[in-house]
């Protein structure tokens, strides 16, 4: 059985808001880490998540804006691609997992879409002994590169068949990388992975590795 708790979090100066469910005796903890205009309620992620705590991982739905911020970033598209503003707001959370007696000790990892997965990164690069994996759907790694480096965690790369420009930069992000890393494509999928059965290949694809480098 899974517990689900909303959670109002003061971190950075503002109130955000995310939702956590806890399968009984969790064998890791996922970070959702989402981008261009995302957030913890979107069908899709919850999706994704579903399939995750079905692996008997903790998923934490986390909204990086707040609730002002987001209605600014849906009219101007602005902070979505404001990668220091994200990092700084992840780094917080990552602080106050780090404290929280029910999370703490459990294996961690980050699921970043689009310019989400660049904010993941640079966080793995921040918190070495913290973050174990890092699976990016479809996501601007290039806009880590400086950092990418940095990551010891095991990262995994999915990108859309038919999405021509993450693939290649994920295959440069790919080079980059000093940890344990791979790059898997949905035959076919463009970049919001719409195409039928394109999500449930991703939630497979990165379930298995957050199941591989948080619970193996």
């Amino acid at each position: 059985m899974n517990t689900n708790r909303d959670l109002r979090l003061a971190l950075d100066g503002e109130w955000l808001e995310a939702r956590l469910t806890l399968p009984e005796q969790a064998r890791g903890l996922v970070v959702f880490v989402h981008g261009s205009g995302s957030g913890r309620q979107s069908p899709r992620n919850c999706q994704v998540a579903a399939q995750f705590n079905g692996l008997g991982l903790a998923t934490l739905l986390f909204d990086l804006l707040s609730v002002a911020e987001q209605r600014l970033d849906n009219r101007t598209c602005e902070l979505r691609f404001d990668i220091e503003l994200l990092t700084r707001r992840l780094l917080a959370l990552l602080d106050w997992l780090a404290a929280e007696p029910e999370l703490r000790d459990l294996p961690l990892g980050l699921f970043g879409a689009s310019t989400g997965a660049a904010t993941a990164l640079r966080a793995a690069a921040e918190r070495p002994s913290q973050v174990r994996a890092v699976v990016s759907r479809g996501g601007r790694t290039d806009l880590a590169d400086a950092v990418l480096g940095e990551v010891r965690a095991a990262v995994l790369m999915i990108a859309g068949g038919a999405d021509p420009f993450i693939v290649q930069a994920n295959r440069e992000s790919l080079r980059r990388l000093g940890s344990e890393c791979d790059l898997q494509t949905v035959p076919g999928a463009t970049h919001l992975f719409e195409e039928p059965g394109a999500l449930e290949q991703v939630a497979r694809l990165a379930g298995a590795w957050f199941v591989r480098y948080l619970a193996g």
